[in-house]
């Protein structure tokens, strides 16, 4: 943070309760809307020593409160970043605080100065205040209200407001968004700021209601596991009158997911969304939270023909967020992932700007939906050759010629979950319990990118303990070495995991029988599709394809191969940092040939084509592992 000096030596805010004294020493009395919870804070802060001056005398770790108003003055947030660092990420991430960096704050304000005036500025989630100070600055008459649930970070923006000269006609609302009551503006409102990211785990059962019920009553449908954000983009259509305008920056993930249809279906109907700005995964937006950002601008009460969409390759390439290509608003409402349709700027084009660009053919490899492909012009998406139209009589469900989803072929199915891998998954050579326990199973994501296109051995592979339920019919020797294991487990917490306490009985992994094409999920790469020739088990770092009827081997063949070749990072759900993930349901809307055309692919780079070996055979049956050791002694 920019530091307080204090008589030519550096001094920091070194506790929660010199923070509420320097708030209250800028001014934050001086903002309305002061709530109990506040006033608590600050009796609790003022109980001892004041800690803060107009400067004067040498008073230990006394903060000058004149060099932070002067940093605030100068447009930087010293308060906001003590506020971080006294409270780290993993004390935030509850109530999703992350604070957006100035370069957004002002792209965003940026584009909402392109229309009129707003006669208010509302902050969903005000944080400490940094997006009401670049507005207020922006305009200098707009009323400027911040809604935020924690008292500390609201006792915080209101001395970052009162500091920057703005506490005549600002207010902060100690209260949550989704439910809070504001008063009638005189003219337009601005929505603006990063409303809180928080995951659904954490949302409570009585919310998650009202989210199901406050859509249910616009006729839409809502999911339970949406996380915040989505509430708040609901939140604001309850809010928002035809006339106002919006500019929200959320993790990008409601572009791809299923609970995003709601939060999409909102941003196209009553939110009059006008374009969507996805900055690229590679940057690192947030400080402490791996999210990739989405920024929504939205203009409620409009009904524009078609959404401004762009991938911005970095934060200096983001401008005014008045650039981007231009897609039918037809398109997006057919189209079950936006992500692709932002897809990375091709080489040599300008990064940041332009209309988003198409993926590229890999190898002769799966052409893009017409929905998602990319470039578009005014009168709507390119035809072209082998595609079809919904209810145009071809291909089914508006696919290309030839094309199903791959869900119409093959169940994708996570891998098992243990609870406790450190127990579960054991050396291929452990001795303490019998062979027939142990299974060969893919435990690490490398071990399928390693591979290639053919997993043919189980040699390097770790096993998975998969005990039966029934114990009682165990004798002997082998009765003897699961009641050890399982007393060695309990020790380890095994039996103790939120796994193990919602399975019956807790140390039953229940492993599902080998699939024939085995997949990598998450990662900075394309996933892996491999051919299951050994006929190993998969845990939950895989997904497994299982065919939902008999495909023989070469068709088995194509289908891992033509997967290998097509499948890009486009597709997937990416996140900060460049890491992709394909939840199962999006790995079973990819396109793949339809049954009759999959064997053609077969010798086009697939297993038995890249590997030369015999394109059809048979996936071997799990061998116990008594048989392995015996086969493997000299």
């Amino acid at each position: 943070m920019p530091p307080a000096r204090h008589n030519g030596r550096v001094q920091s805010i070194t506790g929660e309760r010199a923070l509420v004294r320097a708030a209250l020493a800028l001014g934050a009395r001086e903002v309305a809307g002061w709530s109990a919870a506040e006033r608590r804070l600050a009796e609790w802060a003022t109980a001892g020593r004041d800690g803060c001056r107009d400067g004067g005398e040498d008073g230990g770790d006394v903060v000058d409160v004149r060099d932070l108003r002067g940093w605030i003055r100068a447009g930087h947030d010293p308060l906001g970043v003590a506020f971080c660092g006294l409270r780290p990420p993993r004390e935030r991430r509850p109530a999703g605080q992350t604070f957006t960096p100035p370069a957004v704050v002002a792209s965003m304000v940026g584009w909402a100065a392109q229309a009129d005036a707003p006669a208010r500025v509302i902050d969903p989630g005000a944080g400490s205040g940094r997006f009401l100070a670049a507005a207020g600055r922006q305009w200098p008459a707009a009323a400027l209200v911040g809604v935020e649930t924690d008292p500390l970070a609201a006792l915080v923006a209101r001395a970052h407001l009162a500091a920057a000269g703005l506490a005549e006609r600002a207010e902060v609302l100690v209260a949550d968004y989704r439910t809070v009551t504001l008063a009638t503006a005189a003219g337009p409102t601005l929505f603006i700021g990063n409303p809180p990211y928080v995951r659904h785990h954490q949302i409570t059962p009585a919310w998650k209601a009202w989210f199901r019920a406050t859509a249910a009553d616009r006729g839409l449908s809502a999911s339970g596991l949406a996380g915040l954000h989505a509430h708040f983009f609901l939140a604001t259509t309850l809010h928002a009158v035809p006339g106002d305008t919006g500019v929200l920056v959320t993790a990008a993930e409601w572009l791809d997911v299923g609970y995003g249809g709601l939060i999409r279906s909102l941003f196209l109907g009553p939110l009059g969304g006008e374009s969507l700005h996805l900055l690229d995964p590679s940057v690192p937006v947030f400080d402490d939270a791996a999210a990739t950002a989405a920024i929504a601008c939205f203009r409620p009460g409009t009904r524009p023909a078609t959404v401004r969409l762009r991938r911005v390759a970095d934060l200096a390439r983001l401008g005014d967020l008045t650039e981007g290509g231009q897609v039918p608003v037809r398109v997006l409402r057919e189209a079950h992932r936006w992500g692709a349709l932002l897809a990375p700027p091709e080489q040599g084009s300008q990064q940041g700007s332009g209309a988003p660009a198409g993926r590229p053919e890999h190898g002769g490899g799966q052409r893009a939906r017409p929905e998602h492909s990319g470039m578009w012009a005014a009168g709507g998406p390119p035809g072209g050759a082998g595609t079809v139209r919904r209810g145009s009589g071809g291909g089914r469900r508006g696919h290309p010629v030839g094309q199903v989803e791959l869900g119409e072929l093959c169940r994708v199915h996570r891998g098992q979950v243990t609870g406790a891998n450190r127990v579960w998954i054991v050396a291929a050579d452990d001795s303490r319990l019998p062979g027939r326990f142990l299974f060969p199973a893919v435990s690490r994501a490398h071990e399928l990118f390693r591979a290639g296109p053919v997993l043919a051995s189980v040699a390097g592979l770790r096993c998975c303990v998969d005990l039966p339920s029934e114990l009682s019919g165990l004798t002997g020797a082998e009765a003897g070495a699961v009641e050890r294991f399982l007393a060695v487990a309990q020790g380890a917490g095994a039996a103790d995991t939120y796994i193990a306490r919602h399975r019956t009985p807790w140390w039953r992994v229940g492993l599902r029988e080998p699939a024939p094409i085995l997949a990598t999920y998450m990662a900075r790469r394309p996933p892996a599709f491999v051919r299951n020739l050994a006929g190993a088990r998969h845990v939950n770092i895989a997904h497994g394809l299982y065919p939902r009827a008999p495909l023989p081997p070469a068709a088995l063949d194509g289908l891992a191969a033509f997967l290998c070749r097509s499948v890009t990072l486009a597709q997937g759900r990416t996140y900060a940092g460049g890491l992709t993930k394909f939840e199962p349901g999006e790995m079973e809307r990819l396109l793949v040939p339809e049954p009759a055309l999959l064997a053609g692919h077969a010798g086009e780079g697939g297993p038995a084509g890249q590997r030369g070996g015999p394109a059809h055979a048979p996936a071997r049956q799990i061998q116990p592992l008594d048989h392995i050791r015996d086969s493997q002694s000299p």
